[in-house]
């Protein structure tokens, strides 16, 4: 129930000072006692505030008013004024001092302090100095106050006008009222439409290069992070513009063709013409393809001989392990031995991990230093214990630190990496921008094995590195077909690349791992699936509800990620006397559910257990990391989860929002991960979604159990629906011409000195 109130502050119970996040008493003028909770950026015993909120009932601390908007008033009565006086947020005035201030201006002192500073001198043990101090800290408050009740003018709410203010300061009103668009760049959570509604009412004109140049910029950043594309078709952004800004963009040719002039001399953006057509991209996303090409081709071409008998060594390693390589693994293995740059690439069970075991083996035994790595936390822990190496995150692997707001990596081009070779695993989900910062950390000469799955869903960020790759030409690819891990009753592999080849998996009673239950009703197929992962799979299996992931292809519906997340909540963990829980948007975690962090978080600080016992800092955690709720402070307004890597971070109630349920997740959200049984409810919806690429990934992340709950229409449709969705990004275009450039200039020689001569 919505609920707005007037009082006075009795008494701050906490106050996180990074984020504002407050419990406090308000006495209302009716003389009840109301407990609020809420972002206040600066508040103190004795403020007068109007409140507006919904109210709570808490398992533990009783009813509260969760605040969402407020405003400060100064008060007027004398144990109100003393009080504000006397809170501490104005140094070196205490409760005497406040009374002296009181007792010589009475209600007017508020008028004195604001207007006529120097009065304050005139009270005992106030100098010139003091007073104008005491000015200062009054105004800086109601200037931070004033700041945050414009913010929430525009319908903007605490928690973000926070956000901003901490961003901003005192600058906020003049930097938002000059360019309210800025917002979008500066500040996560707001998007084109929050910024363009209040430019709107600041008057800018439906049609004006300020408003144009947002909506550029604005889609294609969109087309970057949402759509995986580091460029666009002009005639295309020209399009979803006019939708954004409701205006016929191409009835005002001059304006637009103006606007991106100066983008391009600032430079924001970059046009070019490719396959015909012009095109527009994001500077920051063309020079990093253009340069992840260049350092590719110089890695390539660069790589140190190592002079070996390779034969006899693999022959070696095959003894050794008990094992016979493929013809295609040999190759694959060879080729990592020889060029400079190797990409492996290949489905479930064609031997991935061991071609790794031995390349790494082979190169250990020559004196040579490596590194593993691979995008995701699930990932790199999973490399760890299928090669039997310390594998890192990439991020990790480089030594990030946060530095102010800024993501910086301790390893670049100034500072390489100490090795001879990386090998990177599930290359399909590295983005552009971190193959950058890889790239750049190794030293010319240093072998780089790039190991991933073609056919797995794409990364989550812009660029399509794997696929951008294999496509140019230019670095050899080895293709691994054969399928060595399947047992006899098991299904999981073969149906994988069944359903890859478009064909539909097969489905018997014999086996012990793939399964599909058979039901047309989405209602059916959503009690189904809470029935699999809290009763009949863990009774089947052996394993625990929490080692058995729902993998969803969308997130609404009976059937979808949030409905399923909700109930499986209620049927896993539900509302109990003495857990404590936390409101996040609409949703509710308490302790003890299973969640995931839905954004890279690089400064949330951590320990990590290790397997001695040992306690180890950190900080940083990322898109799709998943854990459970350890415990939840309201009091102090903290919540720690316990990560599967058993990094144990403490989140605020600013970073909270960050999480979210996580007993079913979405295929996109599971990439790089893997999971001892899978539960895939399938349902219908757009082809773009609903597809064969989503399916198989959704498969691969299953170690010992598949089941696939729905209709087999829908799984026919799915299995044989091709459709994946095109990325434009120009890596591949961009290592063609690297490598045309560098076969050029060794072709024709360096340049002798001479023939400078004139």
């Amino acid at each position: 129930m919505e609920l707005t109130v007037k009082g006075t502050v009795s008494a701050i119970v906490f106050r996180n000072e990074e984020n504002g996040y407050t419990v406090l008493n308000l006495e209302t003028t009716d003389g009840d006692d109301i407990v609020c909770v809420g972002n206040f950026p600066a508040v103190s015993v004795g403020a007068v505030l109007s409140v507006t909120g919904r109210t709570s009932v808490h398992s533990k601390y009783g009813e509260q008013l969760v605040v969402e908007s407020y405003s400060l008033h100064n008060p007027t009565s004398k144990a109100g004024i003393v009080k504000y006086l006397s809170s501490g947020l104005i140094k070196g005035v205490g409760e005497v001092t406040a009374n002296n201030i009181y007792n010589m201006f009475g209600d007017d002192t508020f008028g004195v302090i604001e207007n006529n500073p120097m009065q304050l001198a005139r009270v005992k043990g106030i100098s010139k100095k003091k007073a104008m101090d005491i000015a200062n800290a009054v105004s800086e408050l109601k200037q931070m106050q004033e700041q945050i009740m414009f913010l929430q003018s525009y319908g903007i709410t605490i928690n973000l006008a926070v956000k901003i203010y901490n961003i901003y300061k005192t600058e906020t009103k003049n930097l938002v009222l000059a360019n309210p668009y800025r917002l979008i760049d500066d500040v996560d959570g707001v998007g084109f439409l929050t910024a363009d509604r209040i430019a709107q009412s600041m008057g800018v004109e439906e049609i004006s290069e300020f408003r144009v140049r947002a909506a550029i910029v604005y889609e294609l950043k969109e087309a970057a992070e949402k759509q995986g594309n580091t460029y666009v078709v002009f005639d295309d952004l020209m399009t979803v513009c006019s939708a954004l800004l409701g205006v016929d963009l191409t009835q005002h040719g001059q304006l637009v063709e103006d606007t991106v002039t100066k983008l391009v001399l600032e430079p924001t953006v970059k046009t070019f013409d490719a396959d015909g057509q012009r095109c527009i991209s994001l500077v920051r996303y063309y020079k990093l393809e253009k340069a992840v090409a260049a350092r590719l081709i110089t890695l390539n071409h660069d790589a140190r001989r190592i002079m070996m008998d390779a034969d006899s060594l693999i022959k070696q390693f095959e003894r050794q392990h008990k094992i016979e390589f493929h013809a295609g693994q040999l190759g694959a293995v060879k080729a990592a031995l020889i060029n400079g740059v190797t990409v492996i690439t290949g489905g479930p069970g064609t031997g991935k991990t061991t071609i790794i075991k031995c390349i790494a083996e082979i190169l250990t035994s020559h004196g040579m230093r490596l590194e593993f790595c691979a995008p995701t936390g699930r990932a790199a822990k999973r490399l760890s214990q299928s090669t039997g190496s310390d594998a890192k995150t990439i991020h990790r692997l480089l030594g990030f630190e946060v530095r102010g707001d800024k993501l910086q990596f301790k390893y670049n081009r100034n500072n390489t990496l100490p090795c001879d070779v990386v090998i990177v695993d599930e290359l399909s989900m590295v983005d552009v921008s971190v193959m950058y910062s890889l790239l750049s950390a190794l030293e010319n000469g240093t072998r780089l094995v790039l190991v991933g799955d073609k056919d797995q869903l794409p990364s989550v960020g812009a660029g399509n590195v794997l696929a951008d790759i294999i496509r140019s030409g230019v670095i050899e690819i080895r293709y691994l077909t054969h399928i060595y891990r399947q047992s006899e009753d098991s299904l999981i592999v073969s149906n994988a690349h069944l359903i890859n080849k478009g064909q539909m998996p097969e489905i018997n009673n014999h086996s012990r791992d793939f399964f599909v239950m058979n039901f047309n009703d989405f209602q059916q197929v959503s009690d189904t699936v809470v029935e699999l992962v809290t009763t009949r799979l863990p009774k089947f299996t052996g394993l625990p509800s929490s080692e058995i992931q729902v993998l969803g292809a969308l997130k609404n519906g009976v059937a979808g990620v949030e409905n399923l997340n909700l109930r499986l909540q209620q049927a896993l963990n539900p509302r109990v006397y003495g857990k404590s829980e936390i409101h996040v948007g609409k949703n509710v975690l308490r302790e003890g559910d299973r969640v995931m962090q839905t954004v890279n978080n690089y400064a949330l600080p951590f320990v990590r257990f290790s397997a001695d016992g040992t306690l180890a800092d950190g900080q940083g955690v990322f898109n799709g990391d998943i854990g459970f709720v350890r415990r939840i402070d309201r009091v102090n307004g903290l919540t720690e989860v316990q990560f599967d890597d058993n990094r144990l971070a403490t989140y605020t109630e600013q970073d909270i929002s960050d999480l979210q349920l996580a007993y079913a997740v979405t295929i996109h959200k599971s990439q790089g991960s893997e999971f001892e049984a899978v539960v895939v409810p399938l349902v219908s919806g757009p082809p773009t979604i609903i597809n064969k690429n989503l399916l198989y990934t959704a498969i691969t992340r299953a170690k010992r159990a598949v089941v696939l709950v729905g209709g087999k229409k829908i799984l026919a449709m799915m299995v044989h629906n091709n459709y994946i969705a095109a990325r434009t990004t120009n890596l591949c275009r961009f290592l063609q011409e690297e490598n045309a450039t560098h076969k050029r200039f060794f072709s024709e020689g360096p340049m002798h000195p001479k023939d400078n001569d004139e």
